[in-house]
């Protein structure tokens, strides 16, 4: 019978809808834009964006795995683009970026999130890792979690193992003790199962999982069911 002690959340689209916070972060900063910026939105098109993003990650790799070095890198080239100087770019990218990273943690939590992680670090340890850069204590998940990892702190996006590697070092916490709780298949379930870690998927789309190498520990619909379910795998 597995000892729980620890329980690794996946954030975007886990806890919450990330397409629509990104749609209003996007939007937000283009207001900004237009304001602060407009030839931005006169000689900068969606296609360039993707140029720019492309070219940024060829020349530095590292990017992919973090998303809001990469924003601020494409928004740079595009301020120069633009004709602003490399300073004036830097400090621009800086400030568009800010506005996109505030309104990008304003997000709307699934029903039964909040009751649910509340119900949860009563009795676990409870730790954040995500591919994106939402931020636990920006959103308003600090009390909740210990910890949190994203995919720009480990230098790898899920389903590398690094990030699970660097929950269970820093809870010294075993694998067989842990679940990870995500929605997608490969980042979360596949990413975790590889390595022993129970998971639950949160399946919010009521779609099947078809048949994978790494099938999920349990899954639920809604996150009102997850106590449950850890209490379900604690019991086996």
């Amino acid at each position: 019978m597995p000892q729980i002690r620890l329980i690794t959340f996946d954030l975007d689209n886990t806890l919450w809808d990330v397409h629509s916070v990104i749609i209003n972060a996007e939007a937000t900063m283009r207001a900004w834009l237009a304001e602060h910026v407009p030839v931005y939105g006169q000689q900068i098109d969606t296609q360039q964006v993707q140029q720019l993003r492309s070219s940024a990650v060829n020349e530095n790799p590292a990017l992919a795995h973090d998303v809001s070095a990469l924003r601020k890198a494409v928004l740079q080239r595009a301020f120069v683009v633009c004709g602003y100087k490399e300073k004036a770019a830097h400090a621009l990218s800086q400030q568009a970026f800010n506005v996109f990273f505030e309104a990008r943690q304003q997000v709307v939590f699934f029903p039964g999130a909040l009751t649910m992680l509340e119900e949860l670090a009563g009795e676990f340890h409870l730790g954040a890792l995500t591919n994106g850069n939402a931020d636990i204590n920006a959103v308003g998940l600090g009390q909740y979690f210990s910890f949190a990892f994203s995919s720009a702190d480990v230098g790898v996006s899920k389903p590398a193992p690094d990030m699970f590697h660097a929950a269970l070092r820093h809870a010294g916490v075993d694998a067989a003790d842990t679940i990870h709780v995500g929605d997608n298949l490969v980042d979360d379930i596949a990413g975790a199962g590889q390595l022993g870690i129970h998971t639950i998927w949160t399946n919010h789309a009521a779609v099947s999982p078809g048949e994978r190498d790494h099938a999920p520990t349990a899954i639920v619909s809604h996150l009102e069911e997850l106590p449950a379910a850890v209490e379900l795998i604690r019991s086996r």
